[in-house]
């Protein structure tokens, strides 16, 4: 008798070799095996005649076989089998490529099942390399798996029903209580039941179940992760001074900053630490929120800390907020890998003694001999560019710090708290007034040099573009693609000779990117090609034009992104998507960009275009993969799991009740790998 913690090399009909095969599936015990679902069926129940099928129609037909094989070697490793079976009133003449053991299977006079493509014409039937079972076996629904080498999804379907009638009962994992709740089945009847259905009723009732529990294990391992960084804080913010921030400003705030802010200050006034996201499209005004939460913090006496991805995005932040909170006697000061050795010096000094309010910077903030008076408030920008350990060592350098983590990422509403179970969200879902509306165009590769005298002629108006290529160097695989390094090569020879061209991208060292970024940002450079490395850069309000090159090999959230770098000025700004592809998928996916200028509305459709595990890459995130659910097409059971979950810690925070226990285990056994 097997159990869950077999190892599938005990199955029978594995054994060490095929063994193997399943573990590059990432099976290697019968718990895996059995979690391992099919990623579709094939209904053979529904069978039908050659006269009731329409042609090119899949379809199961109930046949005899009425000639023997006839074997024939076309060519060396070639051998096609032909036979002929009937359906009780036509003839189908069925051809078998390559395929020897199941030809030397078949027997005339015997009944089969048929599954594949009839191919129909006046007075003939045929099929090609149909599958093809023993009638007693074959009428049923089929589970299709993902398949690797030679273990074919046949193969894999038979050893999962090995093992399924060799296991005795599956252990439940939900309780009677939530079972009759949530309308759901047992587990043992859901694993059986998605493997091998019956009907598609079995197969949806399997489906809900299985997804359901899914949702709610991974909304669990979110709520107590979330939970266990809530230990209180000895920082005491007990003054707002959000109305005094508003009125140094020449600007008017949106309703969706201020909101941000006061849920910002909201949390600092609590007794846990602040861990809040701020997400907001492009242009949303990220660092006038970010100013107005440091003020409160820096005006009840505590310091702050602001790390940026690169040298030159923190001395933008450096700037912008010297000029925010110029004269409230605020001490700003920025530490970077360029900074000196003196000034280091007196910095981490003046950082210790409490002569420094806010410090912004780069990693060097998070060094080892960098050490706050009275760190309060610490804010990251563009976390992703961080490692986890970069921003919890900056957390760190003090107890129970606040944090505020900001993305100009935009994440489908959807799924923020999936992704960011951890935090809170705070999102930005309104422009400032005057931010520019940028037009955006798709066109192919003959309208290069009309593009290039559009980029000129703004050129001798002293405005800037960006010509964007999804390659660094040339590559064999992709001829049709230039790259970087060669478009920059060609342009500043023929059509924008004279001109000061830039070349910026991911293979440069630090210190070089750094240059040609500030030589853009100062004007010295007025065309500036790049790859995706302009992602996440500064502002240019000068920068006017962006050209994305093979605009189908980016995601559309990239190619927001990319066209968030213009528009930042009063000037028009235009974003040209070239493009030679004739897919039909791809160029749908280009005029979303064309017909939104929403970032979130945007993310959503990329979403549905990509799926979430293409879109977030998970490891990435630190999401555990899912096996079965779908977080989008899943919305309405993510719900109800959601709400499950807040029940659940609510009564038995620790899962330690014996009802609780199973899922206790299910949670731990999906976060094991994950690093946070």
């Amino acid at each position: 008798m097997l159990n869950s913690e077999s190892n599938i090399k005990f199955i029978k009909g594995v054994g060490e070799k095929r063994a193997e095969m399943f573990y590059n599936l990432g099976i290697f015990d019968v718990d895996s095996l059995i979690h391992f679902f099919p990623r579709k069926y094939e209904d053979w129940t529904k069978t039908k005649s050659v006269s009731e099928s329409e042609n090119g129609e899949g379809i199961a037909i109930r046949v005899t076989m009425i000639t023997p094989v006839n074997e024939q070697m076309v060519r060396r490793g070639m051998t096609l089998y032909k036979c002929r079976f009937s359906d009780g009133e036509s003839v189908i003449n069925v051809t078998i490529f390559n395929n020897k053991y199941l030809a030397k299977s078949l027997r005339i006079y015997e009944d089969y099942v048929l599954f594949g493509k009839i191919e129909k014409n006046l007075t003939s039937a045929s099929m090609s390399s149909p599958k093809i079972e023993k009638l007693d076996m074959g009428i049923h629904i089929h589970p299709i798996y993902p398949k690797t080498g030679k273990l074919t999804s046949n193969a894999i379907a038979k050893v999962i029903r090995t093992a399924l009638e060799n296991l005795g009962e599956i252990q439940e994992t939900l309780n009677d209580e939530i079972r009759k709740k949530y309308n759901l089945i047992s587990l043992d009847t859901a694993i059986r039941n998605i493997h091998f259905p019956e009907n598609e009723d079995d197969i949806l009732e399997a489906r809900r179940r299985l997804i359901f529990e899914e949702l709610l294990t991974l909304q669990l391992g979110l709520l107590k992760l979330k939970s266990s960084k809530k230990s209180e804080t000895p920082l005491k913010i007990t003054t707002d001074y959000t109305d005094d921030f508003i009125s140094l400003l020449p600007f008017t705030l949106t309703n969706a900053q201020k909101r941000a802010i006061a849920e910002c200050i909201k949390d600092m006034q609590g007794k846990y630490p602040m861990n809040r996201l701020l997400q907001g499209d492009v242009g949303s005004g990220k660092t006038a929120v970010g100013a107005g939460v440091i003020y409160t913090a820096v005006k009840n006496g505590y310091q702050t800390a602001l790390m940026a991805p690169t040298e030159i995005l923190a001395l933008q932040h450096f700037e912008s907020l010297s000029k925010m909170l110029a004269g409230q006697e605020i001490t700003i000061r920025l530490l970077t890998g360029s900074t000196k050795p003196n000034e280091k010096r007196e910095i981490k000094s003046d950082l210790i003694n409490g002569k420094i309010d806010l410090l912004i910077g780069t990693h060097a903030i998070i060094q080892n001999d960098v050490e706050f008076k009275n760190l309060g408030l610490v804010i990251t920008d563009e976390q992703h560019r961080f490692g986890v350990k970069q921003r919890a060592s900056l957390v760190n350098k003090g107890s129970g710090i606040h944090t505020l983590v900001m993305s100009a990422t935009p994440i489908p509403r959807t799924l923020g708290l999936i992704l960011y179970g951890d935090l809170d969200i705070s999102i930005l879902d309104e422009l400032p007034p005057g931010r520019q509306e940028i037009r955006t165009d798709v066109v192919d590769s003959r309208y290069h040099q009309r593009l290039y005298k559009f980029i000129c002629d703004a050129a001798d108006r002293g405005e800037q573009s960006y010509i964007i290529c999804p390659m660094v160097e040339e590559s064999d695989d992709m001829e049709s693609v230039k790259s970087a390094e060669q478009l920059a090569r060609e342009l500043s020879q023929t059509a924008f000779k004279g001109f000061n061209l830039g070349l910026l991208h991911g293979k440069m060292k630090s210190k070089e990117k750094e240059n040609v970024m500030k030589a853009f940002a100062d004007g010295d450079v007025k065309i500036l090609v790049a790859t995706t490395v302009v992602e996440v850069g500064v502002d240019v309000p000068n920068a006017t034009i962006m050209v994305i090159e093979n605009a189908e090999r980016f995601g559309l959230s990239q190619l927001h992104q990319l066209r968030g770098r213009i528009g930042r000025g009063s000037k028009k700004s235009y974003c040209v998507l070239v493009s030679d592809s004739k897919s039909e998928v791809s160029r749908s996916r280009l005029m979303t960009m064309k017909n939104y200028s929403d970032g979130f509305k945007i993310a959503d459709e990329d979403l549905k275009q990509r799926g979430p595990g293409d879109f977030f890459g998970e490891r990435q995130h630190g999401l555990p993969k899912l096996k079965i659910a779908d977080m989008l097409e899943n919305i309405d059971i993510l719900h109800l799991a959601q709400d499950c979950a807040f029940d659940i810690i609510k009564e038995d925070y620790n899962l330690d009740s014996e009802k609780n226990k199973p899922l206790c285990n299910a949670v731990t056994k999906m976060f094991r790998e994950i690093e946070y």
